[in-house]
């Protein structure tokens, strides 16, 4: 970005071209369609307070060539600053006319739905969602596990589960006993690290990590495990924030109480006891006996289904939850005949496993659960399936490519191997982007972004001035930004902030996200929005060396993220 111009001259232009920018984003509000393209993006939204300033000159000895003396410096550079507020100020009201609904189904790359003959799902949240009661009865559970099995304190029991303490994507170290957020290039955003329940000091972090950066080595395998020398651990599923509330609370006791512990035995003894919650059946058997209360939006995934049979697409699921527990959410979500919509079922699949390791066969299994031993030849409808590998379901039903779309939340054990190594379409169920969507479409966090964007661009082309009254004046603008910056972090999480971001680049785990994952969304109901000869485009935003461009950002262009007048649901936004 080039610097601003300082003159108050200068200024005409500038506010000429805030108010054609103003003019613009007003007329959105009167086509036909509202693009999401540019509403999902501060960068483009605020144009006219950040794009449009960059189109002037760019000059490292700019300071010395405007003003005549330092203190009239100063003074245009808090005529600019109260300018800018002002502009900025001025497109509220437009920002607050328009929001991102949370049921768009967003693009990272090009797909066509008409090009999708087979649709796959995992079953836990994808199919069947969880109310909160279940990650209550996970730490519970596994907490008493702890207690009762591996000999920890008593006093345990004092602890309850946390629902909004942790996020998904966080990464742990197994060494250190700390949770934190990295970002997409391996730095570790302060003010998100924390040792048990506290927060630990930004002093003490990068005393701990030199420069906050994480080395590849230290970070976690493939899957996000931490193996092999690993000292990281990414908790990538919905199920693990029980787990990383847990393993917050037992390490809280252990220093309330001044115990001397090894972080590693204590990380092993908390995976253990959330392994045994799930392999021991103690979850399936607690949500079957009272299924009503832990399972929800069972009516939406059954549309989904029932949209997807009436226009002839086939349908697999392949899940690692055992049979009975499936067979009883899915009777509560679509009826006793579920089986009927499925051409193929595969239970205790042992993802991620199952895309890589060719070894273990296919069984059939019985209604009442037993397991026959006769060779599978064909996969046939209403028949249940265990464990198998992809590459015999592959040869045994000839789906390949790219005409086959499957649906799953954990981006590595679910999404990965299927587009690095197969070819298959892949579609992120992120149950999290409804919230933080409607977060995202208040005024508070609109007029908070705007203004914060364009703080930044200022500090970024008023820094070349480097007299001392001038670099006083940048110094207050950072001090600023900087204030501004943990609001941007607590209005989602006042631990970790957003799933998405840290202060601006990208988490980790939208990195991935990005990489695995050809579209994503809230749920799978977001597909009755759609028609089955959609495509779903991805924007084609800048990159650092490119410019902008106003069309790219304007509803005349198509857009990933708008959702179109579907017959059966009428646009909401």
């Amino acid at each position: 970005m080039a610097p601003l111009s300082v003159p108050l001259s200068c200024l005409k232009g500038f506010l000429q071209k805030t108010n054609v920018c103003c003019k613009v984003l007003q007329g959105l509000r009167h086509t036909p369609f509202r693009s999401g393209l540019w509403k999902r993006n501060f960068g483009a939204v605020t144009h006219g307070v950040g794009q449009l300033l960059s189109n002037q000159p760019r000059a490292t000895n700019y300071a010395a060539s405007v003003c005549s003396s330092s203190s009239d410096t100063t003074e245009r550079l808090r005529s600019v600053y109260n300018e800018t507020k002002r502009q900025t100020q001025d497109l509220f009201p437009v920002l607050s006319t328009n929001s991102v609904d949370p049921d768009t189904i967003f693009a990272n790359n090009e797909m066509s739905l008409r090009d999708i003959e087979i649709y796959g799902f995992d079953y836990d949240y994808t199919l069947a969602f969880y109310s909160r009661h279940l990650h209550t009865l996970i730490f519970n559970t596994a907490r008493d596990i702890l207690i009762n099995e591996h000999r920890y304190p008593e006093g345990l029991r004092k602890y309850e589960y946390i629902p909004d303490f942790a996020v998904r994507g966080l990464h742990y170290d197994v060494q250190k006993a700390l949770l934190m957020k990295i970002d997409a290039f391996h730095y570790i955003q302060l003010g998100t690290v924390y040792r048990g329940l506290n927060p630990v000091t930004d002093e003490e972090v990068i005393a701990m990590y030199e420069s906050c950066h994480v080395p590849l080595e230290h970070m976690s395998d493939f899957y996000g495990k931490s193996s092999h020398g690993h000292t990281m651990k990414q908790f990538m599923d919905i199920f693990s924030l029980p787990e990383m509330t847990l393993l917050s609370c037992v390490n809280d006791f252990f220093m309330k109480h001044n115990i001397d512990y090894e972080p590693v035995h204590l990380y092993k003894d908390v995976k253990e006891a959330i392994r045994d919650v799930h392999v021991k059946g103690l979850m399936y058997r607690a949500v079957e006996a009272d299924i009503g209360k832990y399972i929800c939006y069972g009516e939406e995934s059954h549309a989904v289904l029932k949209k997807l049979a009436q226009h002839g697409k086939k349908m697999f699921l392949i899940t690692n939850s055992p049979f009975d527990f499936v067979d009883r959410g899915m009777g509560f979500i679509v009826g006793k005949d579920w089986r009927d919509l499925f051409d193929v079922v595969i239970v205790q699949a042992d993802k991620p496993g199952f895309f890589n390791d060719r070894r273990k066969p296919f069984r059939r299994v019985t209604d009442k659960g037993a397991l026959l031993w006769d060779r599978i030849h064909r996969l046939e409808k209403g028949q249940i399936y265990k464990q198998g590998n992809l590459y015999e379901f592959l040869r045994l039903t000839g789906w390949r490519g790219s005409k086959v779309l499957y649906f799953g939340d954990h981006i590595y054990s679910d999404l990965a191997d299927l587009t690095l190594k197969h070819g298959w379409r892949t579609g992120a169920i992120i149950p999290e982007l409804r919230k933080e969507i409607k977060i995202m479409n208040t005024g508070k966090y609109m007029h908070m972004m705007a203004w914060l964007q364009a703080l930044t661009g200022l500090i970024e082309r008023m820094q070349v001035h480097r007299d001392p009254e001038s670099q006083a004046v940048v110094e207050e603008w950072i001090r600023e930004r900087d204030a501004m910056r943990p609001q941007t972090k607590d209005i989602f999480n006042g631990q970790f902030g957003s799933l998405f971001r840290t202060y601006h680049n990208p988490t980790y785990f939208s990195r991935r996200l990005s990489r695995f994952a050809d579209i994503y969304m809230a749920s799978i109901s977001c597909l009755l929005n759609y028609d089955f000869q959609h495509t779903f485009f991805p924007r084609r935003t800048p990159l650092q060396h490119e410019s902008p461009f106003w069309p790219e950002n304007s509803p005349s262009g198509v857009s990933a993220s708008s959702k179109p007048q579907d017959t059966k649901a009428a646009e909401s936004d």
